[in-house]
């Protein structure tokens, strides 16, 4: 049924003509701030006539539209309501991780920046009216659960995502500690939906491990970067150096399913491995460009702020995102790390809170930003310098019709080697066969692969050029 005018009666009336005349009002101060210095030319003030009449147009019909719903919609709804949902629609209309954030949203930021936070630990993003998954927390239960970035997340419990929000999403995966969440997911590859049932739990986020894989060969392991991360992380590079008589040889980042998080967490970390002497485009880390002028920035690497130069590969994959990519682009256009794996996310944008009052800010969209050559990461990402997708490698227990390899030594009267014996190897790769490596090509064939390079690059830094 639809109504041409919709005026409401009595004192009603009275009280929205009233609330009309303050909107009303308030468009002729807006509209005022928009005016030029009378030396405009007539062409300009013609086009902000336009633009005001524009905005007027606007401000009536959202009034209009205001309190139609007030009125006429089957259940009661208050202007608080309404306003709040407006406000948040305007947000969440501009970008996938622009947002209203009220108290509770402020107070998960902060728990999730500071490291500690209640839920399923999965980084989601709402795409096209649905929910995807970009990156499952290292130990959470959603990486647990074998949940992995890229899968679309259908229904939870039973409610179908599209027709919610982000924030309404959200709010339905978390829940008290202990209870169970019933999920829906599609991933690409299968060809029907698939069902997981998970449980919340306290979410405590490491942001940096790591060990020797070998004698003199480093794995350090970031999965975000948080306000005191480069500190953990200059704490694990000496515990590592402390178990070594001599430098560490090589080492391998890993920054795989690495959602991000403070920008200046990343930089600082991007600068524990440059050389500002040895860089190239003047010291950039990266840049920003935005509208405002505190939008746009550049980070420079700090001089005598680097505490590893030798070999370096870096790991990334579709979940590694934002921060994670700032170090890899800095990395790789600086030529210092060979990126390997497969690319990158793609989210180049820079999110900025801004209080709107004592209990609510604005996470929004202020800027691009761009690695030191000037690349844009933004729907693009990163791209590695050698891709390698993740692989399932069996033993021959697990697939016997696997072949067996020839060797000479096999053949029925090969020729022995008579100083056999004597051989000593000198190189780094006569190493036992232990069971770490052994499990290292089974559970892990990237980081795998990664240490087989990285091994070679020593090699070949180690040995000396001839004439």
């Amino acid at each position: 049924m639809v109504h041409e005018d919709c005026e409401p009666s009595g004192n009603t009336a009275k009280n929205s003509i009233a609330k009309s005349i303050y909107l009303l009002l308030l468009i002729v101060v807006l509209l005022g701030t928009t005016h030029t210095s009378f030396s405009s030319s007539p062409t300009t003030l013609s086009s902000k006539t336009a633009q005001e009449n524009t905005l007027s147009k606007d401000i009536l019909r959202f009034n209009r539209e205001l309190q139609i719903i007030k009125h006429e919609y089957v259940q009661p709804t208050s202007e608080h309501q309404l306003l709040q949902k407006a406000i948040q629609g305007m947000a969440n209309g501009l970008d996938p991780h622009s947002s209203f954030l009220d108290a509770d949203d402020l107070k998960d930021l902060q728990t999730a920046t500071t490291g500690k936070f209640s839920g399923l630990g999965l980084e989601v993003a709402m795409e096209e009216g649905l929910l995807r998954a970009i990156t499952p927390l290292d130990d959470s239960p959603a990486r647990k659960a074998g949940i992995q970035s890229g899968d679309w997340i259908l229904r939870i419990d039973n409610l179908p995502i599209q027709g919610l929000t982000l924030r309404e999403a959200v709010k339905k995966m978390r829940g008290k500690t202990g209870t169970t969440i019933h999920l829906m997911l599609a991933r690409k590859g299968l060809n029907k939906p698939f069902t997981l049932d998970l449980t919340r739990e306290i979410i405590r986020i490491e942001s940096v491990k790591g060990r020797l894989l070998a004698p003199h060969f480093a794995y350090i392991r970031i999965s975000s970067f948080q306000e005191n991360t480069r500190k953990e992380l200059d704490k694990l590079m000496h515990q590592l150096q402390h178990k070594e008589t001599t430098p560490l040889k090589g080492m391998i980042l890993d920054l795989r399913n690495n959602p991000g998080g403070l920008l200046t967490g990343a930089s600082d970390v991007a600068n524990a491995f440059l050389n500002p002497n040895k860089m190239q485009f003047n010291r950039l880390i990266v840049y920003t460009h935005g509208q405002t002028p505190e939008a746009n920035m550049k980070i420079v690497a700090k001089s005598n702020n680097q505490i590893y130069q030798a070999p370096l590969i870096v790991l990334i994959n579709q979940g590694s995102a934002s921060g994670a990519e700032i170090v890899a682009g800095a990395l790789q256009d600086n030529k210092r790390a060979i990126i390997l794996g497969t690319k990158s996310f793609g989210k180049g944008s820079v999110q900025t809170v801004i209080p709107l009052d004592n209990t609510s800010a604005l996470k929004l969209t202020t800027a691009f930003y761009y690695t030191p050559s000037g690349r844009s990461i933004q729907a693009s990402g990163i791209l590695p310098d050698i891709t390698l997708d993740k692989l399932k490698v069996n033993t021959l227990d697990e697939d016997p019709t696997d072949r067996l390899y020839l060797h000479e030594s096999e053949l029925k009267g090969h020729l022995k080697n008579e100083k056999n014996d004597k051989i000593i190897p000198k190189t780094i790769f006569d190493m036992p066969a232990t069971i770490e490596s052994n499990e290292l090509v089974k559970n892990d064939y990237q980081l795998f692969e990664a240490f087989n390079l990285l091994k070679g690059m020593v090699v070949l830094q180690e040995t000396p050029m001839k004439n």
